[in-house]
């Protein structure tokens, strides 16, 4: 039977093997994928890795249809109401 220290030196040594065995198919892989690319023509735009980020459309911002008479602030009517307006009849601060 092996003792605790034989068995962590086992295990680290089956580690590094691993490491190493994963570095190598990583490295095979890499160079299959290119060769069947070039073999084929196809591109990162194939691919859908054109390396930039896709954009959504800009947003435009809402347009107020709150405004309080005091202040001039504005509110959209989306989200948490602010405090000028909260618990009262918003009817009364429509922007017409």
């Amino acid at each position: 039977m092996s003792t605790y220290k034989e068995l962590t030196v086992q295990i680290e040594n089956l580690q590094k093997q691993a490491a190493h065995a994963r570095q190598s198919e990583i490295a095979n892989a890499i160079a299959d994928i290119k060769e069947k690319m070039r073999d084929y023509g196809i591109t990162l735009t194939d691919l859908g890795l054109t390396g930039a980020k896709k954009v959504g459309k800009a947003k435009e911002p809402v347009a107020a249809k709150y405004r309080d008479t005091v202040s001039g602030a504005t509110w959209s009517g989306r989200g948490k109401p602010p405090r000028w307006i909260a618990g009262q009849d918003r009817d009364a601060f429509i922007i017409k």
